[in-house]
Formats: C-alpha cells, sequence, structure tokens
C-alpha cells in the first residue's frame, strides 16, 4: 500500500523539526507495510507546505501521482498553516489522516514549542467548511513513532482497503432471490448510487457452464484439489466430490468473466433437486480465497462481508443469528449449514449431507457441508439492508467462546457473547435486519465505520 505524505509548517514556530517528521514519518510508515509518497525536499520551502503557493506544487505533485496513493497523510510538526494545506488537497479522493505532533512538557519554550494541538482545531475547521472528509483518532496529539500512532495506521490501512474497493464494486447476484426469504429483498438502484453495480445471473446460465465443464477439466480438477484441502470427505458417495468440483470451477468461470469482486448465490433448492450437491463448502472455499460469498441469495450482506473482509485481511463469513444459549442472556448461537473458510473454524472440517435437504428431497439430495465449529475468539459482526435509498448497517464486536454444543446440533455452529446482547437483538430487530450476520476474526469495527459512513455514504444504526 502506497500513501502520500503532505508535511505542513508554519514560519513563525521551529523549522526544525520538519526534517525531523519527514524521517520519522518514513520510518512508521515503513515499519507498517507503507510506502510513502513524498515531495522532493527541494520543490518547496523544507520539503513542507506553508504558503498557497506551496499548496498549489504539492497539489501538482498529488496530480502526477494520482491513483498512485490510497490514502493521505496531513501531519503538523507545528501549528501549520490553513490556507497552504487547503490549496494542496482541493482534488484529493482519498481518505485523509490528521496527525499533529504533541507538546514536550519542559520543551515549551519558544524555541521548541509547537502547537499543532491548536493547529489541528484548525485544520478540522477549514476542512469542515471545505466539505472534505477526513479521520483523526484519539489520542488529539500522537507522535509518529510511538504505539499509539502505529495502531492508528494500522486502522486507516484498514478504511483505506475498504474505500479503494468498495467506492466502485461489482457484486454477483447468482440466481433469484432465494423464494422462501423476502427479508433478503434489496435496493439495486440505492446499491449503484453507493458505488455498487449488481451483476444478476440466472441459474439456467450457472447449469450451461456446468454442463460444458467435464470432471477432468483442469479447472475441475484444480477446484477438486481446494476442496481436499478443506474438507474431510467422510461417507460422501462417490461422484459428489466431482459435482461440487465442477460448480465450484463454474462459479469462478462466472467470477472471472465478469470481473465480480464478491457474490450471493441462490443456494437451493435447484442445485440439491438437479445434482443433489449443496455449495456451502464452495462458498467457504471463495471465501478464503478473498472473494466474499454469500448464501441465500443475500445481496446486502455480502457487502457487509466485502467491508470485514477488507479490515481484517482475513476471511468473513455468513451466519444465522439462530439460538438461545439455554437461560444465560449474553449469549447465543451463531449457526450455518457448513460455508465457512478455515481460518473461521477450528480445523479442517467434515463433509456431510444437509440434513433438511435429506429429509424434504431424499437421502443424498444435499452434500456439500463443511462441518466444524467457529473458532473461539475476538470477532467483528456486522449486516447490511436497505430502505428508502439508504444503504444501513450496524457493526460491533463479540467474542465466540469454547462453550460445548450439543453433538447432535446440525451444521456448523458456535457461542457468541456480548456485553447487553438481549438489548443489541432486540435493536437489530426493530432496525428491520434479517437473521443473517456477517463475521471475521479481530476488532475491525472502528474502521468500518469511519470507512462506510465518513467515505462511502452509508447510514450507521446503532445498536
Amino acid at each position: 500500500m502506497k500513501m502520500a505524505v503532505l508535511v505542513a509548517n508554519r514560519g513563525f514556530f521551529p523549522s526544525s523539526v520538519i526534517e525531523q517528521a519527514r524521517s520519522q514519518l518514513t520510518k512508521a510508515l515503513t515499519d507498517a507495510g507503507i510506502e510513502p509518497i513524498m515531495i522532493d525536499e527541494n520543490k518547496v520551502r523544507y520539503g513542507a507546505v506553508e504558503t498557497t503557493l506551496e499548496g498549489m506544487v504539492y497539489h501538482d505533485f498529488l496530480e502526477q501521482h494520482h491513483g498512485e496513493y490510497d490514502g493521505l497523510i496531513i501531519s503538523l510538526p507545528n501549528f501549520g498553516d490553513e490556507n497552504g494545506i487547503k490549496a494542496a488537497i482541493k482534488d484529493v479522493n482519498v481518505p485523509i489522516l490528521l496527525q499533529a505532533y504533541p507538546d514536550e512538557i519542559g520543551h515549551m519554550d519558544f524555541e521548541h514549542r509547537r502547537d499543532a494541538f491548536c493547529g489541528k482545531l484548525g485544520l478540522g475547521s477549514v476542512l469542515k467548511q471545505m466539505g472534505t472528509r477526513f479521520t483523526s483518532f484519539p489520542p488529539f496529539t500522537v507522535h509518529p513513532l510511538s504505539e499509539e500512532f502505529a495502531s492508528q495506521l494500522k486502522k486507516f490501512k484498514a478504511i483505506c482497503r475498504i474505500v479503494k474497493r468498495m467506492k466502485h464494486m461489482r457484486l454477483g447476484a447468482i440466481g433469484a432471490r432465494t423464494t422462501a426469504f423476502k427479508s433478503v429483498r434489496y435496493d439495486e438502484i440505492a446499491l449503484e448510487r453507493h458505488g455498487i453495480d449488481v451483476e444478476t445471473v440466472d441459474l439456467s446460465a450457472v447449469f450451461a457452464i456446468f454442463e460444458s465443464i467435464e470432471g477432468d477439466a483442469p479447472e475441475a480438477v484444480k477446484w477438486l484439489d481446494y476442496i481436499k484441502s478443506s474438507v474431510n470427505f467422510g461417507e460422501m458417495p462417490a461422484g459428489k466430490d466431482v459435482l461440487l468440483a465442477r460448480l465450484g470451477a463454474t462459479f469462478e468461470t462466472i467470477i472471472n468473466t465478469m470481473k465480480l469482486d464478491c457474490v450471493a448465490i441462490r443456494c437451493w433448492d435447484e442445485l440439491e433437486k438437479k445434482y443433489g450437491i449443496a455449495p456451502c463448502c464452495l462458498l467457504g472455499i471463495l471465501n478464503h480465497m478473498g472473494i466474499p460469498a454469500a448464501c441465500e441469495l443475500d445481496v446486502t450482506n455480502a457487502i457487509a462481508m466485502m467491508a470485514l473482509s477488507l479490515a481484517s485481511e482475513g476471511s468473513a463469513g455468513l451466519l444465522d443469528w439462530n439460538n438461545n444459549y439455554g437461560d444465560e442472556p449474553d449469549k447465543c448461537i451463531l449457526f450455518h449449514c457448513g460455508p465457512l473458510a478455515m481460518d473461521l473454524m477450528t480445523g479442517k472440517g467434515t463433509m456431510q449431507q444437509h440434513l433438511m435437504f435429506a429429509k424434504t428431497y431424499g437421502n443424498n439430495s444435499g452434500w456439500g457441508l463443511n462441518v466444524d465449529k467457529i473458532v473461539p475468539g475476538e470477532i467483528t459482526f456486522s449486516s447490511v439492508r436497505n430502505e428508502d435509498g439508504r444503504v444501513e448497517f450496524y457493526v460491533g464486536n463479540a467474542e465466540i467462546t469454547d462453550d460445548e454444543i450439543e453433538p447432535a446440533f446440525f451444521g456448523t455452529p458456535g457461542v457468541l457473547t456480548a456485553p447487553n446482547l438481549q438489548s443489541k437483538l432486540q435493536n437489530i430487530f426493530e432496525g428491520g435486519f434479517r437473521h443473517h450476520v456477517a463475521i471475521t476474526r479481530g476488532d475491525v469495527a472502528e474502521a468500518v465505520t469511519e470507512a462506510l459512513t465518513k467515505y462511502l455514504g452509508y447510514t450507521k444504526v446503532d445498536i
């Protein structure tokens, strides 16, 4: 990842801090895995921006590097000058992080005092007047070589990843809305106006591609290897593995041909009736490959999965808010049939058939589940919906525990615990959100919130 760096200056204050800032910021960004893009120090005085003219020079510098950088960091080693910064960033369309140096007790004399604390407040006011969106994290002033700034950079990188990929995103809706679930309806025009282009694919096209791929075709053989590396086959009837491999190759063909970033798939009941397979494990593999894949044609929660996956740089999974956990109010059971990536499960899962389909359509009518338990640990959860042209979401943090779930429980479950869970569930319910929830490992809620609300125009619903 590359980020542009603008070091600001104000002549009334010590200029000696500018050279230090350039060096310290270079180290901080490099340590964070970021390649800094800085203007040559000979192009503007001290390599910093103060006057409007210097701001114009820096503006031209950014134009020369247009498309190369994913974010902009504005650093205030001293008070800085609003006019120069204003001229420099007038056409910036990437996330902006403001960083202001702290003053040090014992170094508040005229030769060392920075006043960046005050300058940051003034700059924030000007950016607000301009309608320019920017990011600032606590603490309000922070040294670039501190652990606090390293943490800020980690969150800012997540924001930049989300904004870069989701500002213009292509989402594949493979199949019609799952007939039984009106809850997963969505507004395609509202998504378009938030940068999401929905491409629809009829299942007849899926079947046609599937039939064109022989079991020994290279793309099918590749997918069979994917499946074997993710799932223990158990008692699966012969030939079902090849059918699943052909279907995985079909999905990949559609994704590559249509240049899709993520997908939502109608996973029942035509595939089960026609081929006797369920695509659950294939969705888990796609998620592990970095292609968020939602089941039950939940288009808007594919968006939530995309945001979570980009923020965590890990897999996202789609689950049901499914069961209470006894009489413990701050715990519940999350579940889905078996579409999770391996990094969201405790280990390699076991291939099983879908018991609901076996009951309805007969034995061997729904092989393809990857069954295990959700891996314990901290998670971020989120869900997205549409209403009246808005794209709404909630996001929160929770923990998956190692609490036991009885062995006879069907599918891939895990026990979630979160403070005030009953209140959260009530707010989710009254907010019109569906029974699905997307999860990823770790705490990325702040980055998701900042990216979706401030830079992408989504509406957050507090739970």
